[in-house]
């Protein structure tokens, strides 16, 4: 039995926090603007190096050699005739190489998953509520290759971990989550913004502290 990831929505329905550890099939970068930032460095999307200008030199003008910074010399006789370069070899990567390749673009893109995700952990608890009443509560469900743990605050804030379909529920580690490194490094930090639309949790002894009591379950190997 093993954990696989762990997602945080807030009230507005957006995911703030994302961590992962034994996923086998990694999530694609979200898309540009799709995804707070601060929610994971490992699915946002990376920034992109400045374009050249229009002379195609990234220093001003093809004529210009120096870097107006450092002074270093990164460009000398421009004019003197280049040997042509050798065609490019074809590099096929091998099988397995290719599979992973192809389940990769076929996966979905990391703001699409998260909001597929809060989107059954929203429709199960009202059908939950609208079924049962509501004073019973939507808290896991288990399919046959993974099972998903739920936890919600009185404030909105809603914690989601997905697990092995074997194991027993985990909604005490996401209360523990909740009581423990959330409110000590999240709620009573003066510096985060609480009920933010602009920015993730981006607070890395929160990061840690969770990574720590998640490995420290008998659960995670």
């Amino acid at each position: 039995m093993t954990i696989y990831s762990l997602y945080i929505y807030d009230r507005h329905c957006n995911c703030v926090y994302y961590q992962d550890w034994h996923r086998t099939t990694k999530p694609r970068t979200a898309l540009e603007g799709g995804l707070l930032p601060a929610v994971s460095a490992a699915v946002y999307p990376k920034q992109e190096d400045p374009a050249p200008d229009a002379a195609g030199s990234r220093w001003g003008t093809p004529r210009n050699t120096l870097n107006s910074a450092t002074g270093v010399v990164v460009a000398v006789n421009e004019d003197a005739p280049r040997s042509p370069l050798p065609p490019p070899r074809a590099n096929t990567p091998p099988p397995a190489q290719q599979q992973a390749q192809s389940q990769q673009s076929a996966a979905l893109t990391f703001d699409e998953e998260a909001k597929l995700v809060y989107g059954v952990v929203l429709s199960l608890r009202n059908l939950t509520r609208k079924l049962s009443g509501r004073d019973d509560q939507f808290v896991s469900y288990t399919t046959s290759t993974y099972k998903l743990h739920l936890y919600e605050t009185l404030s909105g804030y809603k914690f989601v971990i997905l697990s092995d379909p074997k194991a027993d529920s985990l909604r005490f580690v996401l209360r523990q989550i909740y009581a423990g490194p959330f409110l000590e490094y999240v709620v009573r930090n003066p510096l985060a913004p609480m009920d933010s639309k602009e920015q993730g949790i981006d607070n890395e002894f929160f990061r840690l502290s969770t990574d720590r009591m998640v490995r420290g379950l008998t659960v995670f190997d």
